[in-house]
């Protein structure tokens, strides 16, 4: 099996490299198909996704892959803001350009996405089948980049996950373990609510979702419901860190940052598809964020 992943050196890409190579995750062994597998690891300096041409061009001399995971994305929210054109290009024309590469060459295609393409105004875990309705650019750039692949690639799985964190780069528990121990003080949201995901989990349920057939879309997150307040609450704790922990309103954090993005108040995802497919085996978020902040190098001393 020959493989392609973009955004490689990022969060998820890096724990599917992980997953890979060792071929296992925190939550057991991925599939024997990916035993021998040979893969080409890629980030926007080896491979720019959002130019066509050096898509076809690497393909061309690459390929042919048996499936691509397309990680590359423009995830800055507030960034995107800013700059939605910058960000459209990677997150939809990027992904454009990898299904119709893959989709010449027979491969499955992964693309990931986000729960912020929905606007967040239900209390209640959205599932696949629910209306979409971005209200940031980057959720908009998402949303766009799943509507391309889907009309793209007739053998692509969109995989929608949230609040992802990883021990490879900078994520939310990261953040948090440094503001607590330089500052003493945590400032966090407390009325959006949502799924903290590890990355590991994630991967290791890509890897699962993409050696089968049953393409479409999925979400995929670890289970259960908290706002970015109890998560905060959640990593600093863990660390065993002692500071203050201030609970703010999204109105209170758009004061304090008044060119923040809008974020959605309640975007949890649940994992309908994945339970009538595969199987779910997404670890509740706590037990999930407890391997992680044990084996996390930064909490090594």
């Amino acid at each position: 099996m020959r493989l392609l992943v973009t955004g490689a050196r990022g969060q998820l890409g890096s724990e599917l490299r992980r997953c890979l190579e060792t071929g296992e995750a925190e939550v057991g062994a991925i599939p024997s198909c990916y035993e021998d597998a040979v893969v080409d690891y890629v980030d926007y300096d080896v491979l720019d996704i959002s130019d066509a041409h050096a898509v076809r061009s690497w393909f061309a001399a690459h390929g042919p892959y048996d499936m691509v995971v397309n990680c590359a994305a423009v995830t800055n929210v507030d960034g995107c803001e800013s700059d939605e054109a910058g960000a459209f290009k990677v997150n939809a024309l990027g992904a454009l350009y990898l299904a119709r590469s893959a989709q010449a060459c027979g491969a499955k295609l992964v693309h990931v996405s986000t729960d912020y393409v929905f606007a967040g105004d239900d209390p209640r875990p959205r599932v696949e089948t629910d209306h979409v309705c971005p209200i940031s650019a980057y959720g908009r750039t998402k949303w766009a980049g799943e509507v391309l692949v889907a009309d793209a690639c007739e053998r692509s799985f969109i995989v929608r996950t949230a609040w992802l964190y990883g021990y490879v780069g900078r994520n939310f528990a990261k953040t948090m373990i440094r503001l607590a121990k330089d500052h003493g003080k945590i400032s966090v949201v407390s009325d959006q609510m949502g799924n903290p995901t590890s990355a590991n989990d994630l991967a290791y349920e890509i890897l699962a979702l993409a050696s089968g057939e049953d393409f479409g879309t999925y979400h995929c997150t670890n289970n259960g419901t908290c706002s970015w307040f109890d998560f905060a609450c959640a990593v600093v704790d863990a660390a065993g860190l002692a500071c203050e922990k201030e609970p703010l309103t999204s109105a209170e954090y758009k004061l304090r940052f008044p060119n923040s993005a809008d974020r959605p108040a309640y975007s949890s995802l649940e994992n309908a598809r994945l339970r009538d497919t595969v199987g779910d085996e997404m670890r509740p978020w706590r037990d999930a964020l407890a391997d992680y902040m044990h084996n996390l190098p930064e909490l090594g001393d």
